[in-house]
């Protein structure tokens, strides 16, 4: 059950990982320049987003290895789509499809290890499942550029179809254990008006860069995305069962960990996007160089995280929450160095050390201060919220990129694009350090099968602690 479960999320972790390293090849073959880029990143985000809020009440009313199984299928044949896609808009309905497999995925293989082992030994096995999983973030930069420096874009899709029928194949031979409470109920219209309203607004903000603001299917985009998101608002508030409980918002620690974890995650997604973009774009290195290059984040998050979350329990998460999005910010000001005539050592290394020290720093605390905020029994959807907020923060940052950039990727939009991923990560630790109190944290609250839910996001490995 726990080797279904790994490779399950494994697979939806190693695409995560590989995509931005291929998106120069992909534009270079089917066109569409920086607005395609951006789509085939946020295709999948948009998707994911929309859907993680009831991916969990799916998996409780369908069961949860029905729900893996289907999460595997889609995601394989979205994968075989992107591999085989003819045109941009095709790749981008792929990679959508994509994000609704991972949407299944992730959830329901956290969910298999929650009930299938015993609470005594689900540390462990979390754990393991975070050791494992988080691999996928190293493995994934190598494999990506190889694949697309060897052979071709295509087959960093086309190699997920291995992992999922090995898992496939795992799933048919183990069985899931009985579960108890009623069958959930899935916030249908909820799920919708996010997904109409995150669309129709991410459109707006990716599209008017080539047609404009006064376009009519532009404006008609971002006034319909706008008020679906009004009216997911107002509904949230006036149901029995809310995709999201407001509520849990008024606690403090809660609210303000989610405001910090908007400001950090659109720095990530932006800052990563745009770095992986200008280093074979702009400085003319190959995928697999770009890979290397961008390896200290991973690593130094698999090595710094896990006593970081150890020193964040005894001391409380205010001072690391903080300071890591501060040192995050100061990495990508160091990358302002860089010039026309790229020197890698000295110009990006040290930004790109500094950034990973000050992500490591950041991501076990952030999510051990929202979830010890609430109840242990409200855990798993306050997970689900704080992973539903990074993934739309990274959406709308993605699409706000084009914005920075100005339309074409060169040095001085790159220069742009750090400055403001810094501006972000300094207001995440603003927020944090005012915001965050030591008095109403209880680490004790953080189950670790959701907190491990919070990690498959940022590009760093995931960090629940073993038993």
């Amino acid at each position: 059950m726990v080797a279904v479960a790994i490779l399950a999320s494994f697979v939806a972790f190693l695409d995560g990982s590989v995509v931005n390293l291929a998106l120069p090849a992909i534009s270079s073959d089917l066109g569409g320049g920086l607005a395609t880029q951006q789509w085939v990143v946020d295709a999948y985000l948009l998707a994911l987003g929309a859907l993680i809020l009831v991916a969990g009440s799916v998996s409780d009313a369908f069961g949860r290895l029905p729900v893996l199984r289907v999460g595997l299928v889609v995601f394989g044949l979205a994968s075989v789509a992107c591999a085989a896609a003819p045109t941009d808009l095709t790749l981008i309905a792929a990679r959508g499809l994509q994000g609704v497999g991972a949407a299944l995925l992730v959830p329901s293989s956290l969910a298999l290890i929650n009930a299938a082992v015993s609470p005594d030994d689900q540390p462990k096995a979390i754990g393991t499942w975070t050791a494992w999983t988080g691999t996928a973030f190293v493995i994934g930069p190598l494999l990506g550029g190889v694949l697309v420096d060897a052979l071709n874009w295509r087959w960093i899709f086309a190699v997920n179809v291995i992992p999922v029928v090995v898992t496939l194949w795992l799933a048919t031979r183990v069985t899931e254990p009985a579960h108890g409470g009623g069958r959930s109920r899935i916030d249908v219209p909820g799920a919708v008006l996010a997904a109409v309203g995150l669309a129709g607004t991410v459109y707006a903000l990716i599209e008017q860069q080539r047609l404009g603001l006064s376009d009519p299917a532009v404006l008609v985009a971002l006034i319909a995305g706008v008020a679906c998101l009004g009216v997911l608002a107002w509904r949230e508030t006036h149901t029995d069962h809310p995709m999201i409980p407001v509520a849990m918002f008024r606690i403090r620690n809660f609210g303000v960990g989610n405001l910090a974890t908007v400001f950090v995650y659109a720095g990530v997604s932006m800052g990563t996007l745009v770095t992986a973009l200008y280093l074979q774009e702009v400085a003319g290195l190959s995928a697999l160089l770009a890979g290397v290059a961008t390896l200290p984040v991973p690593v130094l998050s698999f090595f710094i995280a896990r006593p970081v979350g150890a020193l964040s329990a005894r001391f409380g998460p205010r001072l690391f929450m903080a300071l890591g999005p501060m040192v995050a910010g100061i990495g990508f000001l160091l990358m302002l160095t860089t010039g026309e005539q790229l020197a890698f050592w000295w110009q990006m290394l040290p930004g790109l050390i500094v950034f990973g020290v000050g992500l490591a720093i950041t991501v076990t605390p952030l999510t051990s201060a929202i979830l010890g905020a609430v109840d242990r029994d409200q855990s798993g959807i306050g997970s689900a919220i704080n992973n539903a907020v990074s993934r739309i923060a990274g959406l709308v940052a993605i699409a706000c990129t084009g914005i920075v950039v100005g339309g074409v990727l060169d040095t001085s939009a790159f220069h742009r694009t750090a400055l403001v991923t810094a501006v972000l990560f300094i207001l995440g630790g603003v927020v944090a350090a005012v915001g965050i109190r030591n008095s109403d944290h209880r680490d004790d609250r953080v189950a670790p099968d959701t907190a491990a839910k919070c990690f498959d996001r940022a590009g760093a490995p995931p960090t629940a602690r073993r038993g």
